[in-house]
């Protein structure tokens, strides 16, 4: 099957151009149809505009109460027939009726081999440096299923990077994000495929 997917972004968006590249190649079937970002002025919005897709800035500037910001969001996903929402450097938590709505078909992934390093402020460069400063030999990415606790869905896929002695957490964050773009696309092309 193919997805029609909204994506959730807070900055660069560098792993939703990955996906929206695979789909542009043929790589993956699905369809990016959406993307919403709390950040008016990211990354990820820039690129939605140069890709012509539907972007929005819904944040609590634009509306200061959650319910109404999580049913302007549902009522956006059913405009589109969103049928999956993956998350791309997405800081906000996800509503359990966004979840609902979409019958938990909403992938996140995560910086780190979950379980270990996940949790509530374990994001970007906090996760690296926790991951260096216990003197972890490997580390990598894992996509999941969103629930309603930070980094705990079902894991689907994960990928593995060696940590080097003298890797910073700068370094182990460049190594990791390059291994990102690859297995999110890998994992929605086993959705695709109805592997997972």
């Amino acid at each position: 099957m193919s997805f029609n997917i909204a994506f959730f972004a807070s900055h660069n968006g560098s792993n939703m151009q990955a996906i929206i590249d695979a789909c542009k190649s043929g790589r993956l079937k699905s369809i990016p149809v959406l993307v919403i970002s709390n950040n008016s002025k990211s990354g990820a919005i820039e690129r939605a505009v140069n890709e012509g897709i539907p972007s929005f800035h819904i944040s609590s500037a634009t509306h200061q109460n959650d319910e109404d910001r999580n049913e302007y969001i549902i009522s956006l996903l059913k405009h589109y027939n969103v049928n999956l929402v993956v998350l791309a450097g997405y800081m906000k938590k996800i509503d359990n009726s966004i979840i609902d709505f979409m019958n938990g078909m909403v992938l996140n992934i995560h910086p780190a081999l979950l379980p270990k390093y996940g949790g509530e402020n374990m994001y970007g460069m906090n996760v690296h440096k926790a991951v260096i400063e216990a003197g972890e030999s490997e580390s990598g990415a894992t996509v999941h299923f969103v629930n309603s606790n930070y980094d705990e869905g079902k894991i689907l896929k994960q990928s593995r990077v060696i940590i080097e002695k003298s890797d910073t957490p700068e370094i182990l964050a460049n190594k990791v994000l390059a291994t990102e773009h690859q297995l999110y696309v890998d994992v929605i092309s086993l959705l695709e495929h109805g592997s997972v």
